[in-house]
């Protein structure tokens, strides 16, 4: 199993922050340790301003209400976000730890096998599976409005 897991070396996925997201992940055989990191990270999300919870940055496809918004500064992306479930936020959490500070072109090259390598998707619902996905979907999708110099209709 060791050999599966990403180096410590390298940047595997996308950003060296979230390849030791997923090492910590997937170095447990107990979806019970990983459920409680991800909801570890939710409760660490700070909260995010109530004027950017705007249709703008909600995040289509996903059951729970999620927001995710980034800001452009110093060619670098800072996410901020927001759920109203405790596992989703904690899954965007997980996204806003391993993309923060990386330029967009960094967020658009993000290899999404990661969600897979954390061990995670095997005790996702289908439904908050797919809204990982359309999370991290977002994120690139803001992040090339940032490559247009369009951050208005990200």
């Amino acid at each position: 199993m060791e050999e599966n897991r990403p180096s410590k070396n390298l940047n595997t996925f996308g950003s060296k922050a979230l390849d030791t997201i997923v090492d910590r992940l997937s170095s447990t055989s107990e979806p019970r340790r990983r459920y409680e990191y991800v909801l570890w990270l939710a409760k660490k999300l700070p909260v995010m301003p109530k004027e950017l919870i705007d249709k703008r940055y909600k995040v289509k496809g996903c059951v729970s209400e999620v927001y995710v918004f980034g800001e452009l500064l110093e060619d670098q992306i800072h996410w901020q976000g927001y759920s109203d479930a405790l596992i989703t936020k904690g899954l965007l959490a997980l996204l806003i730890k391993g993309l923060d500070k990386l330029t967009p072109q960094e967020v658009i090259n993000v290899n999404p096998d990661f969600i897979k390598a954390t061990g995670l998707q095997g005790s996702l619902t289908p439904s908050r599976a797919n809204g990982f996905l359309n999370i991290l979907l977002k994120m690139k999708s803001q992040a090339e409005a940032f490559l247009r110099n369009d951050s208005l209709t990200s």
